[in-house]
């Protein structure tokens, strides 16, 4: 590879390649749900749908009896199939003790094994009807159950000819009952109120008892104009997306731009509320205090704005262990928090900064906010992340009930939230990221106009021609911040890969999708200013003209019989662009002397031409 270009060699050699001393290991990241077939992406997020209408209707536990009676309902509602009372149970099991994450709900059929079933449907019967035996007041033991199980089998069998009913060992027995939901045999077996202090269960909408258990989140337009850092003209309003911990109230992440709210700004502000904001002290250096808020949240709440029902948002959400929840249609006071909070900063914060706009237009009277704006972007966002993190989270409420810095710290006694890692960052971030599927091919992956490409990939992709794979798609994943890269799904490998951009070199260091749209769209409004239509349309209707033109002369001659060798002459004439358009020589050959007698003849007999060519291939 030549590392000053940036260019590749050829595949062919690059085995042959020297390995340099201080090489950058390739990154490698674990896949997530965009990398299954389209099948498994789809029966998943079914399974959630299905699971978040139980959530919602259920009165109690996961049980069977409660479950049932849901069923028909939901068939109707959702239009699609209602597995079992048990297998809804299951996979509640699943999504609930994997702490909410979407990969529990995956199907595993790479994982399946023997097919063949360890018992059938008669056995699944006896196997009910111990449960039922099992899950009572009495509290009978498993051993008494699994008795019954077998001589109920037993006494079956004495009646049957053939097809004898195998039952289950005692170990699979055993292992059947402690897959069973525990807090649902504990309520059958010991009542409810045992099983809710047992598993601390909590019904209803009660207050949220730890940090990051409900966070609110919300965009605003920002009552305030700023200028640009460089040319100090006015650039607009700043929209404000914000996310807020009900627990403590602390503002846990924000981002603002002045592109209108959508997926972008929301992935965004969401990826500065997850993790660890290690950028404070090192780019703003005049705040004191830390701001401790981030890590995983278990419910977001939002409203019914088009960006936050976006497949991709709940997709990443769910992925990530993010339970979205929707408020109902105008009713923002479910949401009170963050809409309190949008207040809080027009009138302590933004009150007496010069480019205020007033969100009530009686409030101007002859106020310029865009003639009066003096605050640089930079500056304010610098003095937006002190205001959060030195004032707003160290002073007391007006009522003097809480602090929120405080409650911070207090929430996280009962249980921290948890946080992600380095690696488990990165994985956000490609989870987060743009999908699209692009072709694999020699050169490697274009995609956004630009050419994505590196060794790890190239040997990849001659791994797979080997394997007789020839051009195919592959999942690729780019961060909308930064087009230097972008992130490739190997399938054999079943992890993502780190790919830089080659083409063209240097162009996208720190560019953005966003930004590089623009160019791209600059770029193409140049080029169609610089052609001349009306001399392309005049070229174009001489040759069409000179065509039909050429086509009446011909049609108009006298019929000619083919004439072989002619490709030759025309070789040997040397008709080409730069010469002559015919065979016929400028002076008449001797051969062409017998047409002195014959007047009447335009061209020169068939005959003759033949003599011609004879000689020349003989030559």
């Amino acid at each position: 590879m030549n590392n000053e270009l940036g260019l590749f060699v050829d595949e062919t050699e690059i085995e042959n390649t020297s390995q340099s001393e201080n090489v950058e290991l390739p990154t490698y990241t674990a896949r997530d749900l965009d990398s299954y077939p389209r099948a498994i992406q789809k029966e998943t997020m079914r399974r959630v749908r299905i699971l978040k209408w139980f959530e919602q209707r259920l009165v109690g536990g996961w049980t069977e009896k409660n479950l049932k009676p849901l069923i028909p309902k939901a068939t109707q509602e959702l239009t699609t199939d209602i597995p079992t009372a048990r297998t809804l149970a299951s996979w509640w099991r699943l999504y609930f003790n994997s702490d909410y994450q979407l990969q529990s709900l995956i199907p595993k059929h790479h994982f399946k094994g023997n097919s063949s079933k360890r018992f059938t449907k008669s056995d699944e019967l006896f196997f009910e009807q111990a449960i039922d035996r099992f899950l009572v007041k009495e509290k009978t033991s498993v051993a008494h159950v699994y008795q019954y199980y077998c001589d109920s089998i037993r006494l079956k069998n004495k009646s049957l000819v053939s097809g004898k009913i195998k039952k289950l060992s005692e170990r699979a027995f055993y292992k059947r009952i402690e897959k069973m939901p525990q807090y649902d045999v504990m309520v059958a077996r010991y009542g409810k109120y045992r099983a809710d202090i047992e598993f601390n269960a909590i019904d209803g909408h009660l207050p949220p008892q730890r940090v990051l258990e409900r966070v609110e989140i919300d965009h605003t337009p920002m009552d305030l104009i700023l200028i640009d850092d460089e040319l100090l003209v006015p650039l607009g309003r700043p929209y404000l997306t914000l996310l807020i911990d009900s627990l403590s109230r602390c503002v846990v992440g924000f981002y603002f731009g002045f592109k209108e709210p959508g997926y972008e700004s929301t992935r965004k502000a969401l990826m500065n509320a997850l993790i660890p904001k290690g950028y404070i002290k090192d780019k703003f250096p005049d705040i004191v205090n830390d701001w401790p808020c981030s890590g995983k949240m278990e419910q977001l709440i939002v409203d019914n704005g088009a960006e936050f029902w976006s497949n991709s948002l709940e997709q990443t959400c769910l992925e990530v262990g993010i339970n979205v929840q929707y408020n109902p249609i105008k009713k923002p006071w479910l949401k009170p928090l963050v809409e309190r909070f949008f207040g809080t900063v027009n009138k302590k914060f933004l009150m007496n900064i010069p480019g205020k706009t007033f969100s009530n237009l009686m409030e101007r009277y002859d106020y310029n906010p865009a003639k009066d704006a003096v605050l640089r972007f930079s500056t304010f966002n610098m003095l937006f992340h002190k205001w959060i993190v030195d004032v707003y989270h160290q002073e007391p409420d007006s009522r003097k009930r809480f602090i929120p810095a405080l409650s911070w710290r207090k929430g996280l006694g009962n249980l921290p939230p948890v946080q992600y890692v380095e690696h488990e960052a990165a994985k956000i971030e490609i989870v987060m990221g743009i999908k699209a599927r692009r072709t694999h091919r020699r050169g490697g992956i274009n995609i956004h106009c630009l050419r994505y490409d590196s060794e790890e990939l190239a040997h990849y992709r001659i791994s797979s021609r080997q394997r007789g794979a020839g051009n195919y798609e592959l999942i690729v994943k780019t961060n909308p911040d930064d087009l230097s890269f972008i992130n490739v799904y190997l399938d054999e490998e079943q992890q993502y890969l780190k790919v830089p951009c080659i083409d063209p070199i240097g162009y996208t260091k720190g560019l953005s999708l966003f930004q590089h749209q623009i160019n791209l769209r600059l770029h193409r409004d140049f080029i169609s200013r610089n052609v001349d239509l009306d001399g392309l349309a005049e070229a174009r209707m001489f040759i069409h003209n000179r065509i039909e033109s050429e086509t009446d002369d011909i049609k108009n001659m006298s019929p000619k019989k083919s004439v072989k060798g002619m490709s030759k002459l025309a070789k040997y004439k040397g008709v080409a662009s730069d010469s002559s358009g015919t065979v016929i020589p400028d002076k008449a050959p001797q051969v062409e002397m017998k047409r002195l007698n014959k007047p009447e003849l335009n061209e020169p007999d068939n005959d003759d031409w033949d003599d011609l060519v004879s000689d020349l291939e003989a030559y």
